[in-house]
């Protein structure tokens, strides 16, 4: 009996161990890392969710892995391991010829104006605008635009990223320009290679080799973004007529915002306030939201259109610092609300 029994936990503690070593697929194993729901009024209040076993980590160890995503509204309290891409049917998404998922989870398109701007989103601490390209199809009473550039305003500070202007698409150069207080930054190319602002709390952070990237302000707002370019398949099927010599990149992103005030403002960010009614008329193919005029603003970076309301100033740190590590938490669900309420523990 007794060399049996050492021989079975011998062959037990070495299942044991190759099962820890293979759990993230390349020979690597990974301590699960949780967090704590601690905005008692989300579905999963006062929880201690921990990742699973396929994704233990919050950022994936490979470009193609997954990471693991926490939502505290999410029906049975448990972790899901997503890729840390744009999900452009996603909740807080815009893509295409510029289509947005609302915080209210209802689909539209908003036109806008091909080189003009419009804010997405005008809070209290912190304002998002984008820069919109496009061209008219001979035929079309409209433009058919896309999103070229995002600016994150916040405090005293500006952030923009852009998609370069190239005739053809080459997926292995990268085509982000990026600034930071109206000075160039550059951002070496490479799976979560990742700038610091030197005088604030926003990273930025590459979630593959190009053309990709993850943008933190922690407590206020996170970003998945990835440049790409009309395809010649979207061109045949769409019209939009592309000329030779501009295969007209642009972003698509996917938004997570926490603690928004319930004033908050913007194309998008009027979709999150508690209690909106979406005008656009439902059951149609392409529902379009309007308002140019209430959303326009003079620049990139510029918060002077006529619905905005951030005034700039210092942010309330304290009300917006009870996330750390935020990037990878899925806090938008497919439920309409605000997207809050962590702690984070490994």
């Amino acid at each position: 009996m007794g060399p049996y029994t050492c021989t079975s936990s011998y062959n037990l503690l070495l299942l044991a161990l190759m099962l820890l070593l293979t759990s993230q697929g390349n020979g690597a194993y990974y301590s699960p890392q949780s967090r704590i729901c601690t905005d008692y009024s989300t579905k999963c209040g006062g929880k201690q969710i921990f990742c699973p076993r396929q994704c233990p980590t919050f950022k994936a160890s490979t470009e193609k892995g997954k990471g693991c995503f926490i939502d505290c509204n999410a029906r049975d309290c448990e972790a899901i391991c997503k890729t840390r891409k744009p999900n452009c049917n996603g909740i807080g998404s815009a893509c295409y010829d510029p289509r947005f998922v609302g915080g209210d989870g209802v689909m539209f398109y908003f036109h806008g104006k091909t080189n003009e701007h419009f804010s997405l989103v005008s809070d209290v601490n912190f304002h998002i605008n984008a820069r919109f390209i496009g061209r008219r199809p001979q035929g079309r009473s409209r433009d058919n635009t896309w999103i070229q550039a995002l600016s994150l305003i916040f405090g005293s500070h500006t952030f923009t990223l852009s998609a370069n202007k190239v005739a053809e698409w080459d997926s292995s150069t990268d085509h982000f320009l990026f600034t930071y207080n109206d000075l160039p930054i550059h951002i070496s190319s490479g799976h979560l290679n990742t700038w610091t602002a030197p005088d604030s709390k926003l990273t930025v952070e590459r979630t593959t080799l190009h053309n990709s990237i993850a943008l933190t302000l922690p407590g206020v707002v996170e970003m998945s973004v990835n440049v790409v370019p009309v395809t010649k398949q979207d061109d045949l099927l769409h019209n939009y007529q592309i000329p030779a010599d501009d295969c007209f990149a642009h972003l698509e992103v996917q938004f997570k915002f926490f603690s928004l005030s319930d004033k908050v403002e913007g194309v998008l960010g009027q979709t999150y306030r508690p209690g909106f009614m979406s005008p656009v008329k439902r059951g149609v193919a392409m529902p379009v939201m309007g308002g140019e005029d209430k959303f326009m603003t003079s620049s990139l970076v510029a918060a002077d259109c006529k619905k905005c309301i951030f005034s700039g100033g210092e942010m309330n740190i304290e009300a917006k610092s009870m996330l750390s590590d935020v990037m990878t938490v899925d806090c938008t669900s497919t439920s309409p609300g605000h997207s809050h309420g962590f702690a984070c523990r490994r």
